[in-house]
């Protein structure tokens, strides 16, 4: 395929570009809006997780030609009609609505669509027979229309507020400023009259501007309960194409309210930093009676003032990091400004900074009278919720614009000047944590080789004063003496603690070639037999060990490979692997708890263990609850299970006894995993109380208070819906709509869940730092969401929890968004220490949490993911032990492997069982603790119950047929396993340097250097892919006689009508139920965060009669939304 030229659109043309509602697959859409801007249109881009109604009210207050979206996480249908519906109904038919999916929206579907009015759903085979720059051409071409050139109702109805009628105005002043002159003259006039104040804003590239406007907005709407703001932004048009990127929307929260107007512009010419029409743009929101006008400009240089000539109150935002303090003396903004605001105050040297800045505006304004720290300079920080620096800044702005002009703006806020604190993840003294793991892992690497080299000398001389006591040479016993007396100096040198592993080695070696092999398990003798038989009546050992003799040889394994169960445990973390318990997981999610209930039980039918891995659908994902509204409607129970109270939980894991310890459920959810946690918990406790309520045969007792507490409040009792599946005994089904503290005395409960809280095994995701960094499903501020992730531990240690993992530490969802395999592994271990690093700075004890820190991990096809297990396992126990102090225990790297869905293809989707079986076998060599295959049809639809048994059965023929994975370390020995983990582990420390260097895991990610290098690496495979340079059977090379096209499923995987309702009317029964309970317990949760308290205590308490919706939006106002970046 030929390279296509952009097309150059005629008019000026504006798209807004977003990820639909609950889908954080933002990476296609970046790329996307990157294009399309160069083509040069005006794009305005909302980012991820938008809901219709969001995209469709930007698009008409930007009075956009065309949206377009991605939509992947399922729900398309209804989201796509929904907004093309709401179009219609608000008059904005005209705006043209775009969209692609990949393969999750079908032929069919993609009909249906169009038919509905959706003017392009682009499929990937659009994509091979058009190009990127095809479709991109396809989409503005289509959108290239003129707006504003004729005004008819607007002219009287933008006076009313209406916002699209405003939007018109504006666009016509833009676009066709000449054919409607007398109007604008006439509005010109009129604005002459109105006194609203206009507050300019200006500052520097990447000052926080749009954060800081946020704030300062959700501050005036709470200040003003009846009063209307407007705010227009301006961002420059790139010079060479026209094009421009308005991306000051996405990090606005607070906008998403009746009483805000905002409207993006470009500046449209070169070198400024306001657009022509910025005046015109300020009388028509004048005239249209909003009370105040926020005017922010695009990033400036140290000259321009431009601000100042069109506003009434300027406010000026820098940062600390502006050089040395004689640069002050150069910034015009300083003699004209009215307040200043010195944003990213947790930078180096603010303080010092705001002492400067008082200073120079003391100067320049000749207030020599006046104390400096009297002068409206403030400290602020506006990516932490709630800061106090932006609270003064908010009061001195508005008391300011009072002072000034004739507004009726008097503020509650206090104009005291306190200063911003950050509240620290990681403190500043210990920013370097990274480099100095890698040190101190060098450093380990470094006295290995040392030692070994020493040993091996010593073993040189050792062997020859033995040649020579054989050899009976004449003048012998010199020799001796001399060679003796050389052993002496050289093992000066000598670690004498290492002379026990070269004294022990053969007693090793012969521990491993008896029959049974005896080891302790926190006080618990084992025995296992070490060798297999084959049929060829051949043993076959479980555990193989190096033949050296030569003292470095055996030191330098012992050191850095060892036996499995052995520090550095490159090997495994467990001598030998657990008897009658395969590291298969069975994965499941879709539709109600009962359908997953189901798949569940037919999954690990026959299964010694019964190891659950639980996918939610993205109403859940996003701590939201299912919902009539068309576009979250569309997704309850799509592409994952969906859950949103404790009796949805005790459903769908009923009948699995949750404290036996061969059950384990792992729980991939993030945003609002502590709330989920907190549902799987209590399902756990109350399945205890069941089973004492029988144990004590208290059964009638308990079902006769049931029926009384459910009589009394004028409703029944929940159900499971349909019948049990085969091998669901019903267990945690008799408390359901009750909890055990409900029924039995306290004294009773409390003990049962002790008990509990102690037996459960399992993982819950968790991990905030990779979804920020590569997925994103992010709700929280990520402050707020690290403290609910330090407060969830401090319950499990506090409480004995020690068999579930608080967090799964997950490079599985960078490596999905397009990291190599280097990458993924640099970043999830940098992820891990961080949270070793938070939570030692919250005072908690390594070998407390240490136990409960899990990871995960995608297995690609890459020859490095033949060895991202070991690599993993050592970085993570030499910096344990030798960095932290950590016990054995901690110092165990516990993982769980999926197969890489990035290798799963739309085309011969067939093929991808046999990349699922490499990739398994790479995972089982590796000694991976858990893993999941996924299955062949993932590429384009839910898996069937066929697909999802032919996966497990993958892993069950390796583990149980293939001969060598008989041997639990057939990895060790290998030239080219150990050459790939020297160059593997180097890379990884040498990428820690590199995080270093931008102050840390945190410090990088406010760059966005990890999205962006994930960003990258995605597009380079993508390159190779698309050009053949990278063979994919099936999908470049070796395709079939019809050219491999996008495989279509047979049977497409939906939540039915049924379970929808279902779930909806489970959640009315709650509320309606425990209406009084849960609003005093989601005060009791806010009162905690407020306090400073363990939130996850209070969670425990709340999800027994909340739902997840109630929860997450009650913390909301604690804790502070995500801010999307760019």
């Amino acid at each position: 395929m030929q390279d296509q030229k952009p097309y150059s659109p005629i008019h000026k043309v504006r798209i807004v570009t977003a990820a639909s509602l609950f889908d954080g697959h933002d990476a296609a859409i970046n790329v996307m809006r990157r294009i399309i801007q160069s083509s040069g249109c005006e794009v305005i881009h909302l980012g991820h997780d938008r809901s219709a109604e969001e995209v469709v009210n930007t698009a008409i207050q930007e009075d956009a030609n065309a949206i377009a979206m991605t939509s992947y996480q399922g729900g398309h249908n209804e989201y796509f009609k929904y907004m093309r519906d709401l179009l219609l109904e608000k008059g904005a038919g005209h705006i043209k609505l775009f969209g692609g999916g990949g393969g999750t929206i079908l032929p069919s579907e993609i009909k249906d669509l169009e038919d509905y009015g959706i003017a392009k759903i682009y499929h990937p085979d659009d994509g091979r027979s058009m190009g990127l720059q095809g479709m991109i051409n396809d989409l503005v071409q289509k959108s290239d229309y003129p707006i504003g050139k004729e005004l008819s109702g607007e002219v009287k109805s933008f006076r009313l507020k209406n916002k699209m009628s405003i939007a018109r105005v504006i666009s016509a002043a833009e676009n066709f400023p000449k054919e409607n002159q007398g109007f604008f003259n006439q509005i010109r006039e009129e604005a002459q009259s109105i006194s609203t104040p206009v507050l300019g804003i200006t500052g520097t590239g990447g000052a926080g501007k749009s954060s800081l406007v946020d704030e300062l907005v959700r501050r005036f709407l709470i200040d003003f309960s009846k009063k209307n703001i407007a705010i227009i932004s301006v961002d420059p048009s790139k010079r060479r194409t026209g094009g421009a990127l308005l991306g000051d929307r996405i990090r606005m929260n607070s906008i998403r309210n009746d009483r805000v107007y905002m409207r993006s512009l470009a500046t449209r010419q070169a070198n400024l930093a306001l657009s022509a029409h910025i005046d015109v743009t300020k009388d028509i929101l004048k005239v249209a009676g909003y009370d105040l006008i926020i005017l922010e400009t695009s990033g400036i240089g140290q000259s321009d003032t431009e601000i100042t000539d069109h506003s009434d109150v300027s406010l000026y935002v820098m940062t600390p990091e502006y050089g040395a303090a004689t640069q002050l003396e150069k910034i015009d903004m300083l003699d004209f400004a009215d307040v200043i605001a010195l944003n990213k105050f947790d930078k180096r040297g603010a303080l010092d900074a705001l002492r400067d800045v008082k200073k120079q505006f003391q100067r320049n304004h000749k207030l020599f009278d006046q104390d400096p720290d009297k002068m409206p300079v403030y400290g602020t920080i506006a990516s932490q919720f709630n800061d106090p620096g932006v609270n003064a800044l908010y009061a001195t702005v508005i008391q300011t614009i009072q002072d000034k002009t004739s507004s009726d703006l008097s503020t509650s806020f206090n104009t005291n000047q306190e200063l911003s604190e950050k509240i620290y993840i990681i403190p500043p003294k210990r920013v370097r944590y990274l480099s100095e793991i890698a040190e101190n892992n060098r450093n380990y690497n470094d006295w290995v080789k040392q030692q070994s080299e020493i040993a091996q000398k010593l073993y040189g001389i050792h062997k020859t004063i033995s040649t020579v006591k054989e050899a009976k040479l004449s003048d012998s016993d010199r020799m001796i003496k001399d060679l003796n007396e050389t052993y002496e100096k050289v093992s000066l040198n000598f670690d004498p603690k290492l002379q026990v592993i070269i004294d022990e080695w053969d007693q090793t070696k012969e521990s491993y070639s008896n029959d049974v092999f005896t080891y302790l398990v926190r006080g618990k003798e084992i025995k296992v037999a070490t060798k297999t038989n084959s049929l060829s009546h051949q043993k076959i050992s479980k555990v193989c060990l190096p033949k050296y003799e030569a003292w470095g040889d055996v030191l330098h394994w012992n050191l850095q490979e060892n036996v499995p169960g052995k520090f550095p445990f490159t090997a495994g973390i467990y001598p030998f692997k657990r008897q009658g318990e395969d590291p298969t997981r069975m994965f499941a999610g879709e539709g109600g708890p009962e359908r997953t209930n189901k798949r569940f039980h037919y999954l690990s039918s026959n299964m010694p263990a019964k190891r659950l891995s639980t996918a939610f659908d993205s109403v859940t994902l996003y701590g939201n609850d299912p919902d009539y509204r068309p576009d979250i409607y569309g997704k309850i129970g799509n592409a994952g299970v969906s859950i949103c109270c404790l009796d949805d939980a005790k459903k769908l894991y009923s009948g699995f006894d949750l404290a036996d310890p061969k059950t384990s459920v792992s729980m991939t959810i993030n945003g609002p995993a502590p709330m989920l946690l907190g549902y799987f918990m209590n399902a756990a406790i109350d399945q205890q109380c069941e089973k004492y309520i029988k144990e004590n045969k208290l059964e009638e007792v308990i079902k006769n208070k049931i029926e009384t507490h459910f009589s009394d409040r004028g409703t029944s009792q929940p159900q499971y819906h349909g019948e049990l599946p085969d091998g669901n005994n019903g267990l945690g089904l008799m408390l359901l709509g009750v909890t055990g503290d409900m029924v039995l005395p306290k004294n009773v409960y409390s003990s049962i869940k002790a008990e509990t809280l102690k037996q459960v095994r399992g993982t819950v995701q968790a991990d905030i730092l990779k979804e920020d960094q590569a997925q994103n499903t992010c709700i929280f501020s990520t402050e707020f969401a690290l403290r609910l992730m330090g407060d969830v531990q401090q319950y499990f240690t506090d409480k004995g929890v020690r068999n579930f993992y608080s967090v799964s530490i997950s490079g599985y969802h960078i490596a999905e968004a397009g990291a190599n395999p280097i990458t993924q592994l640099a970043f999830t271990l940098a992820n891990g220490f961080t949270y070793v690093e938070y939570y030692l700075s919250r005072g908690m004890d390594i070998n407390d949490f240490g136990p409960n820190l899990s990871f995960f991990f995608s297995n690609g096809i890459d020859p490095e993911y033949a060895v991202i297990g070991r690599v993993a396992r050592k970085i993570w126990a030499k910096a344990m032990k030798l960095k932290y102090g950590a016990n054995e225990r901690s110092q165990m790297l516990k993982y769980h492997i999926q197969t890489s869905g990035r290798s799963l293809h739309a085309q011969e989707i067939d093929f991808n069982d046999i990349r699922t079986t490499l990739q398994a076998l790479y995972a089982i060599y590796d000694n991976c603790n858990s893993l999941h295959t996924n299955a062949y049809d993932e590429a384009i639809t839910t898996p069937t119950e066929e697909s999802v048994r032919r996966a497990v059965a993958i892993q069950l023929i390796i583990n149980n047929e293939l001969g060598l994975a008989k041997n639990e370390n057939p990895m060790q020995g290998s030239f080219i396993t150990e050459e790939l983990t020297d160059l593997v582990e180097e890379a990884v420390l040498a990428e820690f340097d590199r995080i270093t260097d931008r102050g840390g895991v945190l410090g990088a990610m406010e760059t966005m250097y990890q999205r962006s290098k994930i960003q990258e690496e995605s597009l380079h495979y993508e390159t190779l892919k698309h050009n053949g340079d990278f063979p994919i059977i099936g999908v470049n090379t070796f395709l079939n006689s019809k050219g491999s096209p996008t495989i279509l499923p047979k049977e497409v995987i939906r939540a039915t009508e049924d379970e929808k309702k279902i779930q909806i009317n489970t959640l009315e029964g709650l509320n309606t139920c425990y209406e009084l309970e849960s609003q005093n317990q989601l005060k009791q949760v806010q009162q905690t965060a407020l306090n400073n308290q363990n939130l996850f205590e209070a969670l425990m308490e709340a999800c027994k009669v909340c739902s997840l919706g109630q929860i997450t939006n009650a913390l909301f106002e604690v804790g502070g939304q995500y801010r999307r970046n760019m």
